[in-house]
């Protein structure tokens, strides 16, 4: 039977190259984001077919999560891993933030997360499924001001107190926290750096959590481009 995986912000970066990643494997794969056009476009160029649900909805909106999660069960019946990759940060610190941007950030990146696990926790029990949280570098470690770093120290917090209480249950909880990934995440801050990792390296390591076998759960993988030093 083919596994059924939902991701989260799935139309573009890290969490459309693991879209692509799973369908290759033999997945089917329901992707969901706010931007129709983007999730259109996706689908074309992914060609898979029935394989590949589009699903359109904000990932900090319980009513969407719920409405999200419960078209996948009754189009595939099942849902087996989950990958809460929906995610973005501001350019500046706290003291140049928009008040209505730092909330729509905290909302998207922690309460985001915790809709989808609250949600989709039943269907995982049932399949001993898997949970995969995108973290970041900036989850372990500390700069001036960044309110995005707070999201995801909480995005990390999420995953374990999350597999603490589903350990007994046999669904894996996995956080990956990677640094610097060539994505649109830098188009408002100069450019990519030179020392930075594809999105597609980061789904293979997304995969590679996934692919554990029953009885073994990768709780926390940080990873980094050679040369990124913080």
């Amino acid at each position: 039977m083919e596994p059924v995986t939902l991701i989260t912000g799935g139309s573009t970066g890290i969490g459309a190259a693991t879209a692509r990643a799973l369908l290759k494997q033999g997945h089917r794969v329901a992707v969901t984001g706010r931007d129709a056009d983007k999730l259109a476009a996706f689908a074309a160029s992914a060609g898979v077919g029935e394989r590949l649900l589009t699903i359109t909805g904000d990932t900090s909106d319980a009513h969407d999560v719920t409405s999200a999660v419960r078209r996948v069960v009754d189009v595939c019946g099942r849902l087996d891993n989950v990958i809460a990759n929906a995610g973005f940060s501001l350019p500046g610190n706290l003291e140049s933030h928009a008040p209505e941007d730092m909330r729509a950030m905290v909302l998207t990146n922690v309460l985001g997360p915790a809709l989808l696990v609250r949600e989709t926790l039943p269907h995982l029990r049932e399949s001993k499924g898997r949970i995969v949280i995108i973290g970041s570098v900036a989850g372990v470690r500390n700069t001036p001001g960044n309110l995005y770093s707070v999201t995801k120290w909480a995005a990390h917090a999420l995953a374990e107190n999350t597999r603490l209480l589903v350990a007994k249950d046999g669904v894996g909880v996995t956080v990956v926290a990677p640094g610097v990934v060539d994505t649109p995440f830098w188009d408002e801050r100069g450019g990519t750096p030179e020392a930075a990792m594809t999105a597609e390296q980061i789904a293979d390591t997304i995969v590679f959590a996934v692919n554990q076998p029953a009885g073994v759960d990768i709780n926390h993988i940080t990873m980094r481009p050679t040369g990124q030093l913080g």
